[in-house]
Order: C-alpha cells, then sequence, then structure tokens
C-alpha cells in the first residue's frame, strides 16, 4: 500500500525470456508514480500526529536563477526555506516538526527525502536493466536528444522525475559538455499526465457518481462497522462515523496512513491504525471509488486517461514511422538551440520518463484491463512501456544477452565491464532503425506532429497500416508483465507470448477511448447518466 519493494534484477535466464531473439526493443516510456510525499492534508492531530514532518532537507538548498540588473546575466541565489503558519490567536509563528525541528519542515504533499531516495533507487534499477543488461540506452551521455521528459506541475511529480534522470544517469555518466535535458509541462487547464477532474467538469460528474455509488454500496455493510471499530474513536466531531463519503473521506483516511508507514517513528499514528485486515478493507474500498469508472465506461476511460494514452501510441506510431511524432517534435525546438546540437544528423527518441501519479499508472491498467486485483500503487511505482520491432537478423550474445551495438559496456561473468571495440554509440541509431535526416524535417513550432497516430484505425489506409506491420507493445508494471485482453485474440500478439501485442491492435483498443476534443469534451453532457446502458469492458 505504501512503500515499493522492488524485485531483484532479471536473471539472464529471464532476461532471455523477456527480451526474445527475435525482437529489437525500439521505444521505452516510463510511467512513474512520484516518490513518498506528506499526506495531502493535515488530519489526526488527537492522535498525537504532527502537522508538519522534518523529512524535506531540499528546503535547506533552494537555488533559484536570478537577473543581475548590472551586468544583464542570469545568476544562481541559494536560500532555505522556513514555513510560517497561524498561531492560536492567528499571529505568524513558525512551523515545527514534533522534535521542534525548524529546518527541513514540508509542506502537505511534499516529495520527502525519503521519497527523493526511492526515486533515485528507481532510476538506477532502470539504468541496470537498459544499459547495464540490455544495452539500450548509452552507458555515457553526451546529450539528452534520444530522451522524453515530462512531468505534472505538482512539484512532487517533477522533483521525482529529477532524481530518476539521476539515477538513470548519474553525473559521471553525462559527459562534460552535456547540456541542461529539456523537462515538457503543461498547463494544469490542459494537464492529461493524470485524471484533471478539477479541468474537466463532464469527468468530474463521472467521479462524483462513481464515488457515491461505492458510498451507497460500503458504507452499511460489516466491513465499514470493522473500519469504525477501529478508527471511530479518532474521527474529528461532528463526523463520528467512518464513511467513504466522511469527513475525512475513507480515502483520506488510508492516505494519512500510507504517508505514515513511509516515515519515521516520530510521525507514527497509534498501532491500532495500521490493523492488517482494516488495511485491506480500506485499500479494496479506496481502489473501487476512484478507479471503477474505467474498468466499466469509455466516456470515463476517455476523459480521465485517453488523452495520455493517445500520446503514448502517438509516439509509438511515430516511432514505427520514423518521423518526428515519436516526440522529437516536443523536444526539437529546445534542443536546436542548445550550442552541441550544431548541424548534426537528429537522434529519434529512444526513452521516455514521465512523473505523474498513483492516478495515473491505476488508471491507465484498469483503462487496458490490465489491473487486476492488484492494490493501489505504491510510491515510486512505475509501468514501462516498450515497443519492439521484429527482426530476422536480431539475434544474442552469449546466455540471454541482447546483441549490442558498438560502445556498450556489459557486465562479464566476474562482475566487471567488458567493453567493446568502439565508442561510437551515437552513430548507431539512424543506420539500425533506418532514420534519415529527410524523415524527421523539423517542423514548424506550433504545427501538428505529423503521421498517423491520431488518426483512427479504422480510417487508416492499407499502405499505413502496412508501417505498423512487425511492431510489438508489452507492459511491465513495478518489473512484472501485464497482459491486456483484447491481445489474446488471435493474430493480436506475437505467436506464443500473448504479452507481446501487435502495434496495430494496441493502437485499436486505446483508439477508441482517445478524444477527439477532450476541453470539448469536457465541457458536454455534464448532467447526463453517468452510467453506461450497457456493459463496456476495458481492454478490447
Amino acid at each position: 500500500m505504501t512503500t515499493l519493494v522492488p524485485r531483484p534484477p532479471y536473471s539472464k535466464d529471464e532476461l532471455q525470456s523477456l527480451y526474445p531473439a527475435q525482437l529489437e526493443l525500439q521505444l521505452v516510456q516510463v510511467l512513474m508514480r512520484h516518490g513518498e510525499r506528506t499526506p495531502v492534508n493535515a488530519r489526526f492531530k488527537n492522535a498525537g500526529l504532527a502537522t508538519f514532518w522534518p523529512y524535506c532537507t531540499a528546503v535547506r538548498r533552494f537555488q533559484s536563477a536570478v537577473l543581475d540588473r548590472a551586468t544583464g546575466q542570469f545568476t544562481v541565489l541559494e536560500w532555505k526555506r522556513r514555513l510560517e503558519t497561524f498561531g492560536a490567536d492567528n499571529e505568524p509563528r513558525l512551523a515545527v516538526g514534533p522534535k521542534g525541528e525548524l529546518d527541513g519542515i514540508c509542506e502537505m504533499g511534499m516529495l520527502t527525502d525519503r521519497g527523493r531516495e526511492t526515486a533515485y533507487d528507481l532510476g538506477a534499477r532502470l539504468r541496470t536493466l537498459y544499459v547495464d543488461q540490455l544495452g539500450f540506452l548509452p552507458p555515457v551521455l553526451r546529450d539528452a536528444e534520444s530522451l522524453y521528459l515530462r512531468a505534472t506541475p505538482i512539484p512532487r511529480a517533477l522533483e521525482s522525475l529529477q532524481q530518476a534522470f539521476i539515477g538513470l544517469y548519474p553525473p559521471h555518466t553525462r559527459s562534460p559538455s552535456f547540456p541542461p535535458p529539456t523537462i515538457l509541462q503543461r498547463h494544469i487547464n490542459e494537464e492529461t499526465l493524470f485524471p484533471n477532474e478539477s479541468n474537466c467538469r463532464r469527468f468530474a460528474a463521472l467521479s462524483r457518481a462513481f464515488a457515491q455509488r461505492t458510498a451507497d454500496r460500503w458504507n452499511q455493510t460489516s466491513e465499514m462497522d470493522y473500519l469504525n471499530k477501529v478508527y471511530g474513536k479518532w474521527m474529528p466531531p461532528g463526523s463520528s462515523r467512518v464513511a467513504v463519503d466522511g469527513q475525512p473521506r475513507l480515502s483520506g483516511i488510508m492516505d494519512t496512513i500510507n504517508a505514515t508507514l513511509a516515515h519515521g517513528p516520530d510521525t507514527r499514528l497509534p498501532k491500532e491504525f495500521y490493523d492488517p485486515k482494516a488495511l485491506t478493507i480500506i485499500d479494496k474500498i479506496a481502489v473501487e471509488e476512484w478507479f471503477a469508472g474505467y474498468r466499466e465506461s469509455q466516456e470515463y476511460r476517455m476523459l480521465g486517461i485517453g488523452g495520455l494514452l493517445g500520446d503514448v501510441v502517438g509516439r509509438m506510431v511515430g516511432s514505427a514511422e520514423h518521423s518526428n511524432a515519436d516526440g522529437k517534435y516536443e523536444t526539437q525546438a529546445a534542443q536546436a538551440s542548445t550550442p552541441s546540437h550544431g548541424n548534426k544528423e537528429a537522434s529519434p527518441i529512444r526513452f521516455g520518463l514521465s512523473g505523474c501519479h498513483d492516478t495515473t499508472l491505476a488508471g491507465v491498467l484498469f483503462s487496458l484491463g490490465a489491473f487486476g486485483d492488484r492494490n493501489w500503487p505504491p510510491f515510486t511505482s512505475h509501468i514501462a512501456i516498450e515497443m519492439f520491432r521484429k527482426s530476422d537478423t536480431a539475434s544474442k550474445l552469449g546466455e540471454g544477452w541482447i546483441n549490442l551495438p558498438l560502445g556498450i559496456t556489459v557486465p562479464t561473468e566476474e562482475g566487471g565491464l567488458a567493453a567493446t571495440k568502439s565508442s561510437s554509440w551515437p552513430g548507431w541509431f539512424p543506420s539500425l532503425f533506418f532514420w534519415t535526416s529527410s524523415s524527421r524535417e523539423s517542423i514548424p513550432p506550433g504545427a501538428p506532429p505529423p503521421g498517423i497516430g491520431r488518426k483512427q484505425t479504422e480510417q487508416l489506409a492499407p499502405s499505413e497500416k502496412a508501417k505498423l506491420q512487425n511492431y510489438y507493445v508489452r507492459l511491465r508494471y513495478n518489473d512484472e508483465v501485464v497482459t491486456i485482453p483484447g491481445c489474446r485474440a488471435p493474430g493480436n500478439h506475437l505467436e506464443g507470448d500473448e504479452s507481446f501485442c501487435t502495434l496495430e491492435a494496441f493502437k485499436a483498443i486505446v483508439d477508441k477511448f482517445v478524444p477527439r476534443n477532450w476541453k470539448k469534451q469536457c465541457s458536454a453532457r455534464v448532467g447526463a447518466p453517468a452510467f453506461p446502458a450497457d456493459p463496456e469492458p476495458a481492454g478490447y
């Protein structure tokens, strides 16, 4: 429910099974939940839980870009932040931690030191897989042109992305001339990297309806009676009964419990809060309240997560077409302005990393019919969406290692590093995937990305469908392979492995709930019935 306990790195036998010889990995897009954070609201002060937690060392080391008017140049101002709050009579006072700490105090919902550690560790695990074991990414990064980095406007998501990037490429693995990487963000009114209930009126109405259904279903049950037996005495005055729609909401109680479990003893609740049976009940009900809509309603999927998955599929199709729609469209303008860019040939996007939230990951898995009976996504969970190209020439070296281009270092039997003869990593991208400068022409800023990524599958001409052939998509959630129901049909997957969905089948499944005009659809049918008249199962 709270901190993720990652599995060990894949063994050689596992790698050989997970990455078959006839497939070449071409594009990876990782969606990661942020790391551990403080609760988003202060709760259970009556149970001795401190309002302010002293787990955010970063606030002692803030840096800001400031303009020096005398020189016309920007410089860096280093500063530390202390948090101020109301006193008993509304007078200002400094916020303090449980032991009177003044510095390192976190705001509500802020990424903590522990969250930074686990986000870094996720990046390190990604490096182990994609650099050390598979040789898919270079061991030393000269620039970020082959990377697509994006985060929501919520600071903990951006900071977790930054931590994961540092884990993936620590300072000593980046060249001395490495330019600042581009990180994409959107205004929150247009954010689709999480279900944007606040800026989509129809989705908010759907969310309320499914949440109310959950409350009606669970509030008067023996399970809720048990939760009241455990937590009832800690409920605030005027809201004495624990309920799905209580004050605090049941999901809010879960939020605080999970945050305390992820941190130290100074911010723990009384032991009854961690009753295993109660935690199991809360998790089950919260998952239903927040995510059942994705499983049951096409409209819910469309407005909640369809825009994001449309972008993900668009980048995969762009990669298959060898066009800027693979993510290069979003980053090319910024990269073209960097001194290191020069006139060299554009590199395709190979790896995407997006800092997002628990609702993102669960929304994606539920919408693809792949969540199963899992629990609420723990902190720093991730989904790796991998696209492969079928190749008759793909081969393995040794026992299960993927065929590597020149210049890659790989683990030897003795645990050291064995380097190949050449270090010319950047040059192999275009030759391997047949990228040419003409197929990746620069696109004017503001113009839509090229290609067929957003075109409905049933509208594709035979010549356009042919571009999707011999490509496969596979999802791994926290390093566990997941299978999409619609990919099990004959012809929709790699022969012998249903987890490898054909790109065409994956796109067809997602196309059904990609919004055509998200803003317009968000403001339409606000008062219409929330529940579909007929079943609309996810993942087909």
